[in-house]
């Protein structure tokens, strides 16, 4: 990845959610949500065999929250991801989770969350959520802190994934939760 991506990143993750109604605010930590999580994929490294074959996919699933899957569709159009087009699809529960790369899943947690998140487990799938708690399994959580949207990373789930994540997208993360030594 290239310095400007990296900056673009800082950019993003520094631009707080607009002081405006609700909708807009809400409307604009979509959009950052969005960008977050497809750059994010940029920072990380699969493993041989995630993908079906050298051109295959980056694929993208969204569950339970249908307006950051739409804002991710428009943000991914003719872009690639470490030489891979993009394709986001929303997903509802229970959909099996084979060939998800990145999995969102919007809502605040609880038993939906978890159950959502089992689906990934031991899968080389990025999870990603936005919950005031993130439930295991979780390895980027959104949180809002000064109307900014910050994520978290843990570590621990991303390796049960085997996945390994830039030390430069662990720079810019507010909290990294890493495994016992």
């Amino acid at each position: 990845m290239n310095r400007w991506s990296l900056a673009t990143l800082l950019a993003l993750f520094l631009v707080p959610a607009p002081a405006q109604p609700q909708t807009d605010a809400r409307s604009a930590e979509v959009r950052i949500k969005a960008a977050f999580v497809y750059k994010f994929s940029d920072f990380i490294e699969w493993p041989a065999g995630a993908f079906a074959a050298a051109d295959s996919p980056l694929t993208i699933g969204v569950v339970d929250a249908d307006p950051l899957a739409d804002e991710l569709a428009q943000v991914v159009v003719r872009r690639t991801v470490q030489g891979r087009p993009v394709v986001v699809r929303k997903l509802k529960r229970g959909t099996p989770l084979a060939g998800i790369h990145v999995l969102f899943v919007g809502g605040q947690g609880g038993g939906r969350l978890t159950e959502v998140l089992a689906g990934a487990k031991g899968q080389p799938t990025l999870t990603v959520t936005e919950a005031d708690e993130p439930a295991a399994g979780s390895m980027i959580n959104f949180v809002l802190v000064d109307q900014k949207v910050r994520f978290d990373v843990a570590l621990p789930a991303a390796e049960a994934g085997n996945l390994k994540i830039s030390s430069r997208l662990l720079a810019v993360a507010r909290k990294v939760v890493a495994g016992p030594s």
